[in-house]
């Protein structure tokens, strides 16, 4: 199994605390020592508020952290979970995406999708379109992108997107193309639209990528249901679904012990309560209790175990206190990642 750690950015409220002057050495630490370490890749987040809901703690850009990544790393892969297309014109963000594949030598993924933070969009001015037109403009944009990094032209006079000889020089470094991994839940389009795009070595994650696709939560029975979906989508359009790579995108929690897993999550639930409100803070801790990557080492090891049976073999992990200290981090590799690489 491959593994994936999310490097903290504030989104998910994981830089309280942290002077804004140390927030990068906080999110850079936690980065180099993935690079050093057994990690595959490193990831960030799209978003502009934090969620579970919005606050006013920081919330560092997406891909100004790729540029900085690419530059401060050596060895992972370097992706977002997942880029939201209507946040950027698509033949501008593949310019974005080439230009860091360059600074990190070829070790980009494009994480992308529909998008869903409702109050982002209107925040920022975007509107909020049903979900039907979001993911028509993912699937047009997603076409630009494709034809920009192959072909280094892209014309497209769609409905929601229109270029005409946009150009995209240089190249992204990797053949054929930056990797997509197209993200979103739904059954009927969007797991559609990722058979669609799917090439050879593209992922899908259980919401949904081409390439690679990602199980978001990373729940058995979601997992396989998810893939039969994707699967004949696949033999309808007359993709190769087994080209493509299945992923699970993990809450993280791991103690030695059930006692002490209990004990961090009733920390969490309290720092939650403080911050956004016991409502709120029960549905976030809902999400934790739900992941099979909760739990003592031996455990999360057995569960994931049963997910790589099924056919997950990329585990893209988020491990919440990263930015305060590494121990939770260097548990997960010690006990967990050994036992599955």
């Amino acid at each position: 199994m491959r593994f994936g750690l999310f490097v903290p950015q504030g989104w998910r409220l994981d830089l309280v605390g942290i002077p804004t002057e140390q927030h990068w050495d906080a999110m850079l630490g936690v980065a180099q020592h993935a690079d050093a370490g057994p990690w595959e890749s490193v990831w960030v987040y799209d978003h502009f508020h934090t969620t579970p809901a919005p606050t006013d703690e920081a919330t560092h850009e997406a891909w100004t952290l790729m540029a900085a990544l690419g530059a401060a790393t050596e060895r992972v892969r370097l992706g977002q979970m997942c880029t939201c297309m209507a946040y950027r014109n698509p033949a501008y963000l593949a310019k974005v995406a080439a230009t860091v594949d360059a600074i990190s030598a070829g070790r980009t993924e494009m994480g992308i999708g529909a998008g869903w933070y409702e109050h982002e969009w209107r925040a920022y001015g975007y509107g909020f379109p049903r979900a039907g037109e979001r993911l028509a403009m993912l699937d047009e944009g997603v076409q630009i992108m494709r034809q920009l990094w192959t072909h280094g032209k892209a014309s497209l006079d769609g409905k929601h997107y229109t270029v005409d000889g946009a150009i995209c020089r240089p190249l992204p470094l990797q053949e054929g193309g930056i990797p997509l991994w197209i993200a979103g839940g739904g059954e009927k389009v969007t797991l559609r639209i990722a058979a669609k795009h799917a090439r050879g070595g593209d992922v899908v994650d259980a919401e949904s990528y081409t390439r690679y696709t990602n199980f978001s939560g990373g729940a058995l029975d979601v997992f396989r249901h998810k893939s039969e979906i994707l699967a004949q989508h696949c033999r309808e359009l007359g993709t190769d679904f087994d080209s493509i790579t299945r992923s699970a995108n993990l809450n993280v929690l791991v103690a030695e012990t059930e006692k002490e897993v209990e004990e961090k999550l009733a920390e969490l639930t309290d720092f939650y309560t403080k911050h956004v409100g016991a409502q709120t803070a029960e549905r976030a801790i809902g999400a934790y209790r739900g992941s099979p990557a909760v739990g003592t080492p031996d455990q999360v090891a057995s569960r994931l175990q049963e997910l790589r049976e099924a056919g997950m073999t990329y585990s893209i992990c988020y491990i919440r206190d990263a930015a305060y200290d590494l121990d939770s981090v260097e548990l997960f590799e010690r006990e967990v990642i050994s036992a599955l690489s």
